[in-house]
């Protein structure tokens, strides 16, 4: 066997465990559940993500492939209409067999088949699997920092605080120096170039022209966020849009999700490691659009646009996640830090804490052509009425983040590690 396809077992291996690994704090019970209809049990995903290779490798790719259980196209098919029918997706939490198990099983036997396929296909059926081998693994790695999001609010919901993972950040520090990061106009080129993997919705690149304008030197952080509270953000419908107005009294907001007022008026946040005093000094996350819009309203400056934040990051050279904020089981911070910023440094944490609000609508980029059959929907056909948000979490994985990456989300939702920074023009 020869190195690429060595080393793309390896990584196989490597980020099919970490699913595992993010998995085992949980109880078969906790991976039950679905405590909304945006939610899925850890259980489901385990066995989606498996799913994916599963139909678009090995049913497609390997000669008299067996179908580990035929129900299964239906139970875990996520969207892909091409594919055929699929289980209610606001329903998954029912779904109380197959067993984790017996998940685990589907996961080993299709494990096992697909490191028999890299090994022994030949070099043209290899190479036409190979990119789908690709996809599988980001696929993977998407799921992951799902799986996350979803038992935080499943957690959330528990009246007995349940902690996920105990972790350490007693010792992480920060202060901002407030500053904003110029950015001369021009004709740049945006989107990923093709070089490495990208998902379809990154290009093709192009060019977008800008006026020069500023970025804030880091998100908008919890004290900074308080602020707007304080002067009450969530009762004056002047800084909202309509819809993002009719939310808040529909769903009653007067804070950020898994924000916690105690009894002495102070602020306390859910997290995954349990309930913390609110860290003034970490950007503010699980917020919606409409509250990053609304915020930035008051604060009389604008959200980035998509092409603005990826210039940006470019021209000051954000480009890398930061390691200290990076998810891994073993010695993950599962939420945002404090840091210390500096002008001379430019704008900071736009890797790796939280991914971040544009103004931009979720759309094609020029030239955009989704890829022929059911994989093509895998992007394709949400580009329309959600949000572009851009950078990385601290639930994304090691290795998933780029400056090109194209997140996307309702306006209204706030269980993603989402927050934001300003702009002015």
């Amino acid at each position: 066997m020869n190195s690429e396809r060595l080393d793309l077992l390896k990584r196989y291996e490597s980020i099919r465990g970490e699913t595992e690994a993010i998995a085992d704090p949980l109880s078969p019970e906790d991976q039950q559940i679905q405590s909304m209809p945006d939610t899925s049990p850890t259980k489901w995903h385990l066995a989606h993500v498996t799913w994916f290779f599963e139909t678009f490798l090995l049913e497609k790719f390997q000669e008299n492939y067996k179908t580990f259980n035929p129900v299964y196209n239906f139970l875990f098919n996520s969207y892909y209409e091409a594919i055929g029918p699929r289980y209610i997706r606001a329903e998954r939490g029912l779904l109380s067999r197959p067993p984790v198990n017996e998940v685990m099983s589907y996961r080993f036997h299709v494990d096992r088949k697909i490191m028999d396929f890299v090994e022994t296909a030949d070099e043209k059926t290899y190479a036409d699997a190979a990119p789908f081998i690709e996809l599988g693994l980001q696929h993977e790695q998407q799921h992951q920092e799902l799986v996350l999001m979803d038992i935080k609010h499943v957690f959330s919901c528990n009246p007995l605080i349940p902690i996920y993972r105990e972790t350490d950040t007693s010792n992480v520090k920060g202060h901002h120096s407030s500053c904003w990061c110029d950015v001369p106009g021009g004709t740049f080129v945006v989107g990923h170039a093709g070089n490495g993997f990208a998902f379809d919705n990154e290009g093709p690149a192009h060019e977008t022209i800008v006026r020069e304008y500023s970025i804030a030197s880091h998100p908008v952080t919890n004290g900074e966020f308080l602020e707007f509270i304080e002067d009450g953000g969530y009762s004056n419908a002047r800084f909202w849009h309509s819809d993002g107005w009719a939310e808040v009294l529909r769903q009653g907001w007067f804070a950020p999700l898994y924000w916690r007022r105690t009894n002495e008026g102070s602020w306390e946040e859910f997290t995954l490691s349990g309930v913390e005093n609110l860290n003034m000094e970490a950007p503010v996350c699980h917020v919606s659009f409409y509250e990053a819009s609304a915020y930035a309203t008051w604060a009389g400056k604008r959200l980035p646009t998509e092409y603005e934040w990826e210039i940006a990051a470019n021209y000051y050279n954000c480009t890398s996640p930061s390691e200290a904020t990076h998810n891994r089981p073993e010695s993950a911070h599962l939420k945002p830090i404090a840091r210390y910023t500096a002008q001379k440094n430019g704008p900071s944490q736009m890797m790796g804490d939280v991914w971040e609000w544009t103004q931009s609508a979720y759309g094609p980029y020029p030239g955009f052509v989704a890829a022929p059959g059911a994989v093509g929907e895998y992007n394709g056909k949400f580009m329309v009425n959600q949000i572009t948000l851009r950078g990385a979490s601290s639930a994304t994985p090691s290795g998933h983040a780029r400056v090109t990456y194209r997140n996307f989300f309702y306006p209204h939702q706030r269980w993603a590690f989402s927050g934001f920074r300003l702009a002015d023009s």
